[in-house]
Order: structure tokens, then C-alpha cells, then sequence
């Protein structure tokens, strides 16, 4: 079924419900996400289990009982799960976030990143959009459902990754455990933009995500004195190759969910840009919309693979030939595309037999999710309680969530956050990263209306 046909049969499941509890408080919520900035849940520093038992805390006294958690320690990590109960045995609807956050040093933030901080009307800390802020959303959401006694005809099942911002082992153990459900919704994806006017301009509903996959070039020569160079050096045949990917650009591509999504995007965002999609939408073979989108980092990554260099590693003492020099080129893959075809493409462009490309083996590839109708359905009535007649726009991730894995499972994933806020307002793994303190009403609305919706 094609997408303008999905959401008009979905326009037909929107039918009024029956009236319903008020969503949890907002001042809680706001109390559990201050409270979860404040353990700093980066890599190495073992404080995801501390972030766990807290949420554990929370659910518990709302009224879940000690089985329905299940915290699982995982090396420094952990991962998390609350299942709020059905009546039926149908297949559960899992709820996907995670508890880790990338690294912040204090010295470079106007802030202290792991203190909250409520000024100017955000809430400023290391995590507070990503992912915090809709995770404390969806935690608040489960605490409100059991207090007021609901109960979903299926199975609501949060499940908390530990390390999702850097190797995902606690993703995959989650995603090879639920591997049986329904779908999953996805609080890391999706979400509104609100343009710099203040006014709401659509909602991306995530349906697909682009492979993550890393690979290490390396290359290796005798080595030997530095006063006696010859014709080969490992360092100078990396950078050679490096130069060559940097300046190397993937064929441009679209499917149909980028292309339905680009349509609507465009005649949102206007201007040059928004003639640029369209224009690409229309015809990927124009070389003026590639070029102009290309140059734009904000909508770069909806038009093909895109590879980069990250990390360089080379040479042994500062008075010797380099034995060994590797780099690692990060690749975000179009859907569709093998991780195989793009190592090989990447050798081609090398083109130096001394130099191998080699795959990190944990790199999965990622599919789109079909658009389920009632979940379009479900999402268009949560976003147009707030805000009638709001585009709802079919998109794909540039970058890589937690719904890679449950995807490479079978469960469709679909990113649908509660969080609406400007572009220039966004500031995930950067500095002073901050959440608009009056969007906390409007996403515990959003989670209220789409989980008692979908769990019927």
C-alpha cells in the first residue's frame, strides 16, 4: 500500500474515544527527568544500574510490583524492563530508550552538565533531550496507568538499553529477548519541529533508520629509521586514502518513504533548501537539488550512504618509520544497500591493494518498518489533539537508535517522541544540551493517547 494510501485508510481508525484519565503530572514527570540528568550515566563510570534501580523505584511506587521489573547487570551497564500487564495473551507493544548518555566535560559548558538546571524556560544537562526527556516521559506515563488502575489489553513493556551510545550489547540482549512482539515504539526517533517563530512546522514519524557500520582501514610497511625514508610510509598511504574517501560521494538514492516525507518537508521548510527537495524528490538525478542538499548537514544524510573518516591511529615512536597505521570510516548506509557492497565500494575508491578494508563485525543492517495503519492512526490523533491538521511526515534516521536491532529482529520499530522543539534548540551530544520545560505537558499527552490507543 502506498504511503498517501496508508494514511488516508488510517484516517478511518480515528474514531473518538472513550473518555479517559488525564495524563500523569507534569511536575513529576519534570521531578524524574531532573533526577535522571542527575547520574551521569556515561560509558565507564558503571552509574546506568544506579539510573535503573531509580525507574524501578518510581514504577514501584506507583504500584508495580517487584516481578514486573526486571533489571539484568550487564559489565558496567545493565538494562531495564516494567511490563505493565494485559488482559490477553495478544503479542505486547514495547517501549525502547535507553539510560546512557554520551560524555560532557564541565569545563566546556556554561553549566554543569550532570546538575539540571531550570533557566529560561529549559532544563539544561547532559541528556535532557537525548534520551531522557521521553524516557522520563514514558516512565511518568506507566507510573500514571497504574495508579489509575488501567489496564491495556496488551502487554506495555518498556525496555531500557544501557549502552546506546556506544557498543548497543545491551540492545541486542533486549532486541533477542522481545524478539516476539507486536512493535515497538521508539522514544529516541521521531518527534515535531517547531519553527523559529514558534510555530509547530510537522511531525516525523521515524519508520526507518539508516545502517551504522564502521570500518578500519589499515596498512602496514616494514618500518624502520626515520633518517633513512623510503618509498613507501604507512602514514602518508592512509592519508592518501582517506583524502580519496573524503572526497568521494555515494550515488544519490530515495525510496519511498524519504521520498513521501521530502515532499512534505520541503513545502514546510521553504526557501532554497525546500525547492532543493522538492526538486530531488522529483528527479534524484538533479545534480543542482543533490548539490544543494548535500551542503546542507541537516538533510545530507536523506539522500544516499554517506562514509567518513573518525579516528586515525599510526606509527610507533617519533623516530621511526610508521609499521602500521589503521582509520576508522563511519558509514551511514540507505537502506537497502549491503554493508558488503559499501566495503567493497570503499575499496574501489582506495583503490591500494595495501590497504585493506575490513568490516567491524558487529555492524547490522537496518530495513524500514512497514507504516502500520493503526500506528499512523494513533500518532496522527496524539499530534493533532495539539496541534490540528500538523503534517505527519513518514522519515528516516540519519543515524542509528535502538530500532536497528529490534528491526533486524522482526519487530517493526517506529520513532515516535512526545518531544516538540525548535532546530536551533537541539543540541543532543553537544554542549549545554537543553529540553523546553512547556513541552513536558504536551508529551505526556502524546504518550497518554498513543499507548492507550494501540494497547486495545
Amino acid at each position: 500500500m502506498r504511503f498517501a494510501s496508508i494514511f488516508l485508510a488510517s484516517a478511518a481508525l480515528l474514531a473518538a474515544a472513550p473518555a479517559h484519565a488525564k495524563p500523569a503530572d507534569a511536575a513529576a514527570a519534570k521531578t524524574i527527568l531532573k533526577d535522571s540528568i542527575a547520574i551521569p550515566t556515561v560509558a565507564g563510570r558503571g552509574k546506568v544500574p544506579e539510573l535503573a534501580a531509580y525507574y524501578a523505584g518510581v514504577l514501584k511506587a506507583a504500584g508495580f510490583a517487584d516481578g514486573d521489573i526486571v533489571i539484568t547487570p550487564m559489565g558496567e551497564t545493565a538494562t531495564f524492563a516494567a511490563t505493565l500487564k494485559g488482559t490477553t495473551d495478544a503479542k505486547p507493544i514495547l517501549l525502547l530508550g535507553h539510560m546512557d548518555v554520551v560524555e560532557a566535560d564541565p569545563k566546556d559548558w556554561v553549566r554543569d552538565p550532570f546538575v539540571p538546571v531550570e533557566e529560561g524556560g529549559y532544563i539544561f544537562g547532559r541528556g535532557s533531550e537525548d534520551n531522557k526527556f521521553d524516557v522520563a516521559m514514558m516512565v511518568a506515563t506507566l507510573a500514571q496507568f497504574k495508579k489509575d488502575g488501567f489496564r491495556p489489553k496488551r502487554s506495555i513493556i518498556l525496555l531500557l538499553s544501557g549502552d546506546e551510545e556506544t557498543a548497543m550489547d545491551t540492545t541486542r540482549a533486549l532486541a533477542a529477548a522481545y524478539k516476539g512482539a507486536e512493535f515497538a515504539l521508539n522514544g529516541d526517533g521521531g518527534g515535531g519541529l517547531i519553527g523559529e517563530d514558534g510555530k509547530a512546522r510537522y511531525y516525523g514519524l521515524q519508520a526507518g533508520e539508516k545502517t551504522y557500520a564502521d570500518y578500519v582501514l589499515e596498512v602496514t610497511n616494514p618500518g624502520g629509521h626515520s633518517s633513512r625514508p623510503g618509498a613507501v610510509n604507512a602514514i602518508v598511504q592512509l592519508s592518501e586514502a582517506l583524502a580519496k574517501i573524503g572526497a568521494y560521494r555515494f550515488a544519490p538514492q530515495q525510496n519511498e518513504l524519504t521520498k513521501a516525507g521530502m515532499q512534505i518537508v520541503a513545502d514546510q521548510v521553504g526557501g532554497a533548501i525546500g525547492a532543493a527537495l522538492k526538486a530531488f524528490a522529483a528527479n534524484p538525478a538533479d545534480a543542482g537539488a543533490v548539490a544543494a542538499i548535500r551542503a546542507d548537514p541537516e538533510y545530507v544524510g536523506q539522500i544516499g550512504t554517506t562514509c567518513v573518516p573518525t579516528l586515525i591511529k599510526g606509527g610507533h615512536a617519533e623516530n621511526a618509520l610508521p609499521q602500521r597505521a589503521t582509520a576508522n570510516v563511519n558509514c551511514r548506509i540507505f537502506p537497502g544497500v549491503s554493508i558488503e557492497a559499501v566495503r567493497a565500494e570503499l575499496e574501489k575508491v582506495v583503490a591500494d591493494p595495501a590497504i585493506k578494508v575490513n568490516t567491524d563485525p558487529d555492524a547490522t543492517a537496518s530495513d524500514a518498518s512497514p507504516l502500520r495503519p493503526d500506528v499512523v492512526a494513533a500518532v496522527t490523533k496524539a499530534v493533532h489533539a495539539r496541534y490540528p491538521g500538523l503534517p505527519i511526515i513518514p522519515s528516516m534516521s540519519a543515524g542509528a537508535t535502538d530500532s536497528l536491532h529490534f528491526r533486524a529482529q522482526g519487530v517493526p520499530s517506529y520513532g515516535v517522541a512526545g518531544l516538540f522543539s525548535k532546530a536551533s534548540d537541539s543540541f543532543a551530544h553537544g554542549l549545554d544540551e537543553r529540553a523546553p520545560v512547556d513541552a513536558i505537558p504536551g508529551a505526556l499527552a502524546h504518550w497518554d493517547s498513543l499507548l492507550r490507543d494501540l494497547s486495545k
